[in-house]
């Protein structure tokens, strides 16, 4: 490097004339020179560098020898630096892959957002004034019963999702809806009236829309506190097994007005309905009324063989016969003995969650039975390899084991807004009946 370093100098140095092409010749080439022998110098430096930060990446993976003294014998473990390296590398691939999945998460979670915004500025484009007068110049009558069409509509959807009355009370127009209703009255008189209930109607849809987004919120901030991601679990959710003849809320598609305000209104409360269904389906009740722990989820020493095991789910530890309850509201989609399990139930609940209960001594319900959170399912027992009574509880989304304490061991504000879900959904149930 040192000789290249100062070969490059004397070319530097060396004193040229600019009075003929040969010697202009010279000085391009020994220029071109003086780049490859710089860049020469460039690539061995790195290289240099590369090899010493492998040579001290190296220096970290010694052999390693360990004594342990036992009852008077001394035995030694080794543990060589190609293993070391191994296992370092492995974790750092780990780490790598997690590091990717995480990254996509985050992309794709930007790309929602901004889809989102997108649709949120092509609905806010509405009817102009000058648009409204027309379609109200057209034909008064045909107004008019359109707009009661949709206060039906409206009062419809208030009384379905909003049975407490969150919107009933009437919202305050905006400044460019005042400015319809002016424009409005001064060319047709006789519409003002229909101008001021549509500006009504319009407020109203607005404020309805603003209560769907922020219960929806409520609920995706619940659902992301144990530990799910609330868009997968209601991605796609109302789009299968569904149909049905096409009854749309208007007779005519122009007869909404043309105002999309009534779409993104449908869309919120969609979203939010989703949202709340998936929040109540969580299995957060206990599953038995008196219970203690024996075993956690995770890794542990097997209780028959010793060695280290998986345990997909929670044991509990009780009196023979002990009452085992639903952890939510779902559908017996097993009763019967499982290899392992014993005795064993499922319950189906919504969005691909799972609850199992295992090495029952008895049922108290049937398979295809539709069960409510806390109603009892089974009875505690010992059956299929166990070492004692006790409830094995699980809980699966989508065919995969997560850890049950999770949901069961929720903060007070989960519960909260997971109790008032299920009211509202009463309510509305109660409504619709």
């Amino acid at each position: 490097t040192l000789i290249l370093q100062n070969q490059a100098a004397r070319l530097t140095t060396r004193p040229t004339r600019h009075d003929s092409s040969i010697t202009d010749s010279l000085i391009s080439n020994h220029t071109d020179i003086k780049r490859v022998i710089i860049k020469g110098v460039w690539v061995v430096a790195i290289w240099a560098k590369g090899v010493d930060l492998r040579d001290r990446l190296m220096d970290w993976f010694v052999d390693r020898e360990f004594f342990m003294r036992s009852n008077g014998q001394v035995r030694f473990l080794k543990i060589s630096a190609k293993l070391q390296r191994r296992v370092a590398g492995g974790i750092a691939a780990v780490v790598g892959v997690w590091l990717v999945i995480t990254l996509g998460m985050a992309v794709n979670q930007i790309s929602i957002s901004f889809e989102r915004m997108a649709l949120t500025r092509q609905e806010a484009k509405v009817q102009s004034a000058a648009e409204r007068v027309a379609t109200y110049r057209d034909s008064i009558d045909d107004v008019t019963k359109q707009l009661n069409q949709r206060q039906d509509v409206l009062d419809s959807l208030s009384n379905q999702y909003m049975p407490d009355g969150a919107a009933k009370s009437a919202a305050p127009s905006t400044s460019a809806q005042d400015e319809t209703v002016k424009k409005i009255s001064a060319a047709i008189p006789e519409a003002a009236g229909l101008a001021r209930i549509e500006g009504r109607q319009l407020a109203f849809a607005e404020r309805l829309t603003k209560i769907a987004d922020i219960r929806a919120q409520r609920a995706a901030t619940a659902i992301r506190k144990l530990g799910l991601n609330p868009e997968s679990l209601t991605s796609g959710k109302d789009e299968t097994a569904m149909g049905g003849p096409f009854i749309p809320f208007f007779r005519k598609a122009k007869d909404n007005l043309g105002d999309p305000r009534f779409g993104k209104l449908a869309n919120a409360l969609q979203r939010m309905s989703a949202m709340e269904q998936a929040l109540a389906s969580m299995p957060t009740t206990m599953p038995a009324a008196q219970m203690l722990m024996s075993s956690g989820f995770g890794y542990r020493h097997d209780p028959f063989s010793g060695a280290g095991a998986m345990h997909s789910g929670l044991d509990f530890k009780g009196p023979l016969g002990t009452p085992i309850l639903a952890a939510a509201d779902g559908q017996v989609t097993f009763a019967g003995v499982q290899s392992g399990y014993g005795n064993c139930i499922e319950i189906t609940h919504s969005n691909g969650l799972v609850t199992r209960y295992a090495h029952l001594s008895g049922f108290t319900v049937s398979l295809g039975q539709q069960v409510k959170r806390g109603v009892q399912v089974a009875r505690m027992g010992s059956t299929g390899r166990s070492t004692g009574s006790h409830l094995h509880f699980e809980v699966r989304l989508n065919g995969s084991a997560i850890n049950p304490r999770t949901f069961l061991e929720s903060n007070t504000d989960v519960f909260e807004v997971q109790a008032a879900t299920r009211n509202a959904a009463i309510n509305t149930a109660s409504k619709a009946q």
